[in-house]
């Protein structure tokens, strides 16, 4: 499933999200730092990234998303599910 980004205004909690959902490759995940970025420069307030319907992620997209976090201070949100998905998948792979 290719990538799809969607903005979301959530007036309750005061942000906009950027919803991700679908595959995140190294290509998705730079246009994804940079449209948060310009994003966040057009609006003037921070950005939260959901991950919550992201079906996979490769090992190259996961350092962007890291820097995203530790170099320009976006917020993610939703990875509980796909972490946990990830650990299942591990447990399976290990018992066969």
């Amino acid at each position: 499933m290719p990538t799809k980004f969607t903005e979301i205004e959530d007036v309750e909690r005061g942000k906009t999200v950027l919803r991700i959902e679908g595959t995140m490759l190294h290509d998705d995940a730079v246009l994804l730092e940079k449209i948060a970025l310009e994003l966040r420069a057009a609006r003037a307030k921070n950005i939260t990234l959901d991950l919550a319907d992201l079906d996979f992620i490769d090992s190259e997209s996961a350092p962007i998303l890291k820097r995203m976090v530790a170099e320009h201070g976006f917020e993610i949100e939703g990875m509980e599910f796909f972490l946990q998905t990830m650990i299942d998948e591990a447990e399976r792979q290990d018992r066969r």
